[in-house]
């Protein structure tokens, strides 16, 4: 014969009390010993700002006067790379084109680009004209070199 069903039911005196009151962290600092270690540290480190100020001073002038005596060395290497490059494009525009008949390095097939100007008038152009014999990697990460800086 089969066992008799028994109903689950809670033990005797009944199930625990649940716990649901709140119960607050512990204020490890008031407000106003937070505020005043706040003041406290700050206050410390302007003195020791203070401090060092001058010597920071004079740090800062040195930067700024290595930078301006070096600069105009700077522009220079600059400006004598770029016609170096200009130099480079001219001769490789010659090779790449010299079986074309009528071909004039410098012109549109013997026409001067800028008509209006002067024949000893120089263009810059543009940063793709500068790097128009080199691969597409190259000329973007040195286009876009100063944005790391």
């Amino acid at each position: 014969m089969p066992a008799p069903k028994t109903q689950d039911l809670p033990p005797n005196g009944g199930y625990q009390k649940i716990k649901f009151v709140r119960v607050p962290a512990k204020t490890l600092f008031s407000g106003f010993q937070i505020i005043g270690a706040y003041v406290g540290i700050t206050s410390f480190a302007a003195y020791i700002y203070y401090l060092t100020y001058k010597q920071i001073q004079r740090e800062e002038i040195e930067m700024r006067s290595c930078k301006l005596a070096l600069m105009p060395m700077l522009i220079a290497e600059r400006d004598r790379e770029f016609l170096k490059q200009v130099r480079r494009n001219r001769d490789e525009e010659s090779k790449l084109m010299k079986n074309v008949p009528g071909w004039v390095t410098g012109t549109w097939y013997g026409e001067p680009i800028y008509k209006t100007k002067p024949k000893d008038y120089f263009d810059e152009g543009t940063w793709d004209d500068l790097c128009v014999h080199s691969n597409y990697r190259t000329s973007a990460i040195r286009q876009n070199f100063h944005l790391w800086n």
